[in-house]
């Protein structure tokens, strides 16, 4: 690669802020359907000069010599100096692979749709043997580019052991997030089963109610998850068309205004390309935050809505004379996930069902518990899915297109039936599922902490939303585990989830 003058620490990161916020916006643009390609290699093209080996050694040279916040600080610039190397090294062969998905098309009932459009039809569509065709249709385009997935990842595999020095995934991924992922794996197989007899329990109700009697033993998982996360049968109450409005009010209860929230941008527009999973994209915080969702019908909506309005909340209130650093760069995910689990946890309320939608006490007991189902079987799908990239992992050397293991571990932990060739599809990078747990883990302690300070109605107090925003305000500095500390728990002590769950 060729290679400019190396720049200061400061220079480094005015210039990263300019090649992260155009990188986020292309990824808005073809993640909301407004464009037919993605044209990511380009930009990374324009920052050519950003990215070297010769500023990757001046920033850990300088990183050694600091202390304290600024050697933090330091830090999460080398390690995105480390992600711009490989990213430069690579992303003609993402917009290809991203590319070929966007134009793929199945054929389904005589029509020829988008691969994308496909899986977002899995969650509406009331047939059941109609979901378990298209989702064998949808299985088969997707895993046709297993191949080019598992390439994809090893190259990246192979930069990232050599930008960091540290040859082993699991050990590199354990340093920047500075836990020990076995430990937190552990801790979690244990809270999994703590909650199994009260899951089961529910899962037996709810796949009764929401596919039928006439359901396979283990429903397949491509076919009708998405469809059980909608909670179909009750989209009548949970119509898209007040999603917007009751997420906006119910967020205005706690004090934020987010329509009128001038630093946040709401994409809720349903286009066919458009990626059916609800984001947040944070381009620069806290003045420029998207959150973008794909309403479908049903309480998912709600849901997806106040999960990324917890983020969007977070980065858009953050301190703006803090560093870019700690404004919009972390370690991991874990700190920002707690704040949209938080807001999406208003949802598992009785009496925000009650509130929002007239419902008597008794039904809204009863939608509540749905929503309590939903997120056990999420919370287990993600304890196995973490044992299963850690196994990926250490034996990176033989992965291959298909894994038992997989399918294996995220049956057994749902109930619903996983196939061999679906891991590729589902790996997020840089274990983002230790990420979801651990917030998972801590958004119940806050939870807990906000009951024993403001009592059952939390999450309908303004003074919950003084507590949020002065965490907000931290941008990304803080750890998960020093939120922890805050609210008086061990980073591992799973008590409150399990009692959640158990509920």
């Amino acid at each position: 690669m060729s290679t400019t003058a190396v720049r200061s620490a400061a220079e480094f990161e005015e210039q990263l802020q300019r090649y992260l916020f155009e990188r986020s916006e292309e990824g808005r643009a073809v993640r909301v359907g407004e464009k037919e390609t993605s044209e990511q290699a380009a930009i990374v093209a324009k920052y050519a000069d950003l990215f070297s080996r010769e500023q990757l050694t001046a920033l850990r040279e300088q990183e050694d010599g600091a202390e304290g916040d600024e050697r933090e600080r330091l830090y999460r610039l080398r390690k995105t100096c480390e992600g711009g190397i490989v990213a430069a090294e690579l992303a003609e062969r993402d917009d290809e692979l991203e590319n070929a998905i966007l134009a793929a098309r199945v054929a389904f009932k005589g029509e020829q749709i988008p691969l994308r459009t496909a899986q977002a039809q899995l969650s509406v569509l009331e047939s059941y043997g109609d979901r378990d065709e298209l989702a064998r249709i949808y299985r088969e385009g997707s895993a046709a580019f297993n191949g080019d997935r598992l390439e994809l990842i090893r190259a990246y595999e192979e930069l990232d052991a050599d930008l960091s020095e540290e040859p082993d995934p699991v050990a590199r991924n354990e340093e920047e997030k500075q836990i020990s992922m076995r430990e937190l794996a552990s801790v979690l197989e244990r809270a999994s089963e703590d909650i199994e007899t009260r899951f089961v329990a529910l899962r037996d109700k709810w796949f009764e109610r929401l596919l039928g009697s006439d359901r396979d033993p283990q429903p397949n998982a491509t076919a009708h998850f998405s469809y059980v996360r909608r909670l179909s049968p009750l989209a009548s109450t949970y119509t898209k068309e007040r999603a917007t409005d009751v997420c906006l009010a119910t967020l205005s209860a706690l004090g934020f205004d987010m329509a009128s929230d001038r630093n946040i941008r709401l994409d809720l527009d349903d286009r066919p390309q458009k990626a059916p999973r609800a984001c947040v994209i944070a381009s620069d915080p806290p003045k420029v935050v998207h959150l973008i969702t794909r309403a479908m019908g049903g309480l998912h909506d709600y849901q997806a809505f106040l999960h990324e309005a917890g983020h969007a909340l977070h980065y858009a209130s953050v301190d703006p004379a803090l560093p870019y650093t700690f404004r919009r760069l972390s370690r991991d995910h874990a700190l920002t996930e707690i704040y949209s689990y938080i807001c999406e946890a208003i949802t598992r309320e009785p009496g925000w069902h009650a509130e929002y939608f007239g419902l008597s006490d008794e039904a809204a007991k009863e939608n509540a518990e749905a929503t309590v189902f939903l997120e056990a079987i999420l919370f287990r799908r993600y304890a196995a899915k973490l044992q299963f990239e850690l196994e990926f992992w250490s034996d990176f050397a033989n992965a291959g297109l298909e894994s038992d293991d997989y399918a294996q571990r995220l049956t057994g932990a749902t109930g619903m039936t996983y196939t061999r060739d679906g891991h590729l599809a589902d790996m997020d990078p840089g274990f983002y599922s230790a990420d979801y747990l651990r917030a998972w883990i801590r958004h119940a302690q806050l939870r807990a902490h906000l009951i024993d300070e403001l009592g059952d109605d939390w999450w309908r107090s303004p003074q919950t939303g003084e507590i949020l925003r002065k965490l907000f305000a931290e941008g990304t500095r803080p750890t998960s585990e020093q939120i922890a500390a805050r609210l008086g728990y061990e980073p591992l002590d799973t008590a409150p989830l399990v009692t959640e769950l158990n509920h």
